[in-house]
């Protein structure tokens, strides 16, 4: 199974350990990375949250504890968009890149994006962090950062979300659940049967179709067909099963309105300067559902648009329109303040 266990390199990770009970849970740990220096205010901080097979290692490269470099490197750093600020990305609760997850429970519990978001809130109380200087996500990433900004209005000084939504649809549930499926009937094989089907989702037809089209391999593989063995093979390296189990489901579960009105009624409550940003070609989370965002968002701004061939993975390819968004929302000399 992949994932990080005790006894691997820590790499880059800091560990919080939280005793009480959470969903389910006795206690859990998070495991986090952080970069740059949180100042003597404590206002310069920004939580960056992550998709569902990504990991708390935003920035930096392959090292021992790391397989994969960091999926939004060009974003951390001197001179890059978010310099001169603390930033914190955690690993999410019932993850495998070392927080609290399934791998180290024979029976565990099911988890929501709320209960995730509830976590790191304890994490942010831990390093002293009152309020987010900025909270920034896409895709589940951006489930929790919308969350964010919903259950805890005044820790959320400004918000992205990236090719998100406010509550999962039901297409995006039906190809999460045959994703799961796939993986209960054989975990190992299973979890590659999902990514395949989940990276046909996260690309779009144009650029599968300009890429690969009908051409084979000399083995008589179709290419678009070994590009996605290519993948499958890959994340079964570096992810668990279970914890994908455990993080598609809290993602189908995701609906920010729950118990608070509708979604509607729950946006109203956020009170964090807004940029929601979508990709053109995303044939997963749709343009519709950022333009909700951005209508029930009070403090909301237009609608911006990220053009893109790439589909929904435009959000963690397309980095320099990423980072324009980031320097609108926080510009980088501010950090410093």
């Amino acid at each position: 199974m992949g994932g990080w266990r005790f006894g691997d390199p820590n790499g880059r990770r800091k560990w919080f350990s939280h005793t009480e009970p959470l969903a389910g849970l006795p206690g859990f740990q998070l495991a986090y990375e952080t970069w740059g220096t949180l100042n003597a205010e404590a206002s310069n901080a920004v939580l960056v949250l992550h998709a569902l097979t990504g990991d708390s290692h935003v920035a930096g490269g392959v090292e021992p504890g790391h397989p994969t470099p960091g999926w939004w490197d060009a974003l951390i750093g001197p001179g890059r968009p978010l310099d001169g600020f603390f930033v914190v990305a955690p690993n999410v609760l019932g993850g495998c890149q070392g927080s609290t997850g399934p791998w180290q429970y024979p029976v565990f519990p099911d988890i929501t994006i709320r209960d995730q978001v509830r976590a790191e809130v304890h994490l942010a109380d831990y390093l002293g962090i009152g309020e987010w200087a900025a909270v920034i996500g896409g895709s589940m990433g951006g489930m929790r950062a919308v969350e964010w900004a919903v259950g805890e209005p005044d820790r959320v000084k400004s918000l992205l979300l990236l090719a998100t939504t406010a509550a999962a649809s039901a297409e995006q549930i039906g190809l999460a659940s045959a994703q799961v499926h796939a993986i209960r009937a054989s975990p190992v094989e299973g979890l590659g049967v999902a990514r395949r089907i989940a990276h046909l989702s996260y690309r779009s037809e144009q650029e599968l179709q300009a890429r690969f089209g009908r051409e084979r391999q000399h083995d008589g593989r179709f290419e678009v067909e070994s590009y996605l063995d290519h993948h499958a093979a890959k994340l079964a390296r570096r992810f668990d099963p279970a914890s994908y189990v455990t993080l598609t489901e809290a993602m189908n579960s995701h609906d920010v309105g729950r118990g608070r009105g509708g979604v509607r009624a729950a946006l109203r409550r956020v009170k964090a300067r807004t940029l929601v940003a979508g990709v053109d070609s995303d044939r997963l989370y749709p343009l519709a559902q950022q333009r909700e965002l951005a209508a029930g968002i009070p403090g909301a701004d237009d609608l911006r648009v990220i053009t893109s061939p790439y589909g929904h993975d435009a959000f963690l390819i397309e980095s320099e329109q990423v980072g324009a968004l980031v320097t609108e929302l926080v510009p980088a000399h501010s950090g410093t303040r």
